[in-house]
């Protein structure tokens, strides 16, 4: 198979939402009692792992977390819950919130300039395809990365998710490729993986902080000798 295209996950796999230590600056109880270290720690992993459902939900809730990605609003109100039966409410909910969804707070792998600025020099078009409610294209405008992204697939915008086929048949069609010269890369093996069905090759990431993770990218496409 010779790749003449590379999809790629936003989450987890090009960009990773990580917090600082000024997340928890003003993080206090609907009574204004500052959370301890282990209770902050519980809340940020809830708010920064966005595909794990932590809380349960009312129907009402749940019914909203299936369709997070597809609209900003019950995106919203389903992480806000989460927040409320984790202590949060009010101002510091709302300003927690905000950061969450602030793509110029995500933080890239080290190897995302690299892979991206490879590829497009090699002539190699480039898709993100994202499950999410917000516009992402900021975090790469913020890199003067844009310029290497063919086509950005956002559910949102398309009213589809991984692992549904029109993200990805949408996507494919935009850049003109047939699926069997494409490779997917992403964290989620049931999501992003759900290229195989149509024909695409894919590869598996680790979603760990990106300090940790410091080539997962460039091995990825080493192993499908795209670089």
């Amino acid at each position: 198979m010779t790749i003449r295209a590379v999809l790629f996950d936003f989450s987890g796999t090009l960009f990773r939402l990580e917090a600082d230590e000024s997340w928890a600056t003003d993080l206090v109880t609907a009574q204004g009692r500052p959370f301890d270290e282990a209770e902050s720690a519980e809340i940020l992993d809830r708010m920064t792992t966005p595909v794990h459902q932590a809380v349960q939900f009312d129907a009402h809730h749940q019914h909203a977390w299936g369709q997070r990605d597809l609209d900003p609003a019950k995106h919203r109100e389903v992480y806000r819950e989460v927040l409320r039966q984790s202590g949060v409410e009010g101002d510091p909910a709302r300003r927690l919130y905000a950061r969450m969804v602030d793509p110029s707070l995500w933080t890239p792998y080290p190897d995302t300039g690299k892979v991206l600025e490879a590829l497009s020099g090699n002539g190699i078009p480039v898709a993100v395809v994202s499950n999410i409610p917000f516009d992402i294209r900021p975090a790469f405008l913020d890199h003067d990365w844009d310029r290497y992204v063919d086509v950005y697939a956002l559910s949102f915008e398309l009213g589809a998710v991984k692992p549904d086929p029109p993200i990805f048949e949408w996507t494919l069609d935009r850049l003109g490729i047939p699926p069997e010269d494409a490779l997917m890369v992403g964290d989620s093996r049931e999501n992003d993986g759900a290229a195989t069905a149509l024909g695409c090759a894919y590869e598996w990431v680790d979603p760990a902080p990106t300090a940790d993770r410091r080539t997962g990218l460039l091995d990825a496409l080493a192993r499908h000798d795209v670089l």
